[in-house]
């Protein structure tokens, strides 16, 4: 999706359930669209937004609300946010349990296919219509196995 076609349908998700795509809001679409990874709150704020740590967690909620952001939690005491994957691309993460690192992983088309396959049999078979699947692997960093995290 193209950056002012991703602009066109966020602010169209905001319409909808009666918010506008201000200027704060705006910034912090752009930069989860850049990070390409989810991102915490502190990592927003480094990122020299100019924005200040209430507004993020305001516009993040407006933003979820309409279906624009995700939040991804993973072990550490706060999530971490990203595009959806309508506006982005499927995909999965990998969660360091010690430091909290994740890191987006595509998984290769015909393991993907194996999974949406088993995961609508199940679905089915359990009574469920239309699903999806969000996979999160959860382990340990190379940084954190090899003792370097935050050195």
């Amino acid at each position: 999706m193209s950056a002012s076609d991703l602009h066109v349908t966020v602010e169209s998700r905001l319409r909808a359930v009666g918010q506008r795509y201000t200027p704060k809001r705006r910034t912090l679409v752009g930069v989860l669209e850049r990070a390409r990874k989810p991102l915490s709150i502190g990592e927003i704020v480094s990122g020299r937004t100019r924005l200040p740590q209430s507004s993020i967690y305001r516009n993040l909620a407006a933003l979820e609300h309409a279906g624009v952001v995700r939040r991804v939690v993973t072990d550490e005491e706060f999530g971490r946010y990203e595009l959806t994957e309508d506006l982005t691309e499927h995909h999965h993460h990998l969660i360091c349990s010690n430091c909290g690192k994740v890191e987006d992983v595509t998984i290769p088309e015909p393991v993907e296919s194996t999974v949406d396959a088993t995961i609508d049999r199940l679905a089915r078979k359990s009574g469920f219509a239309e699903v999806s699947h969000r996979l999160d692997l959860i382990g340990t960093c190379s940084d954190c196995a090899a003792g370097t995290a935050g050195a």
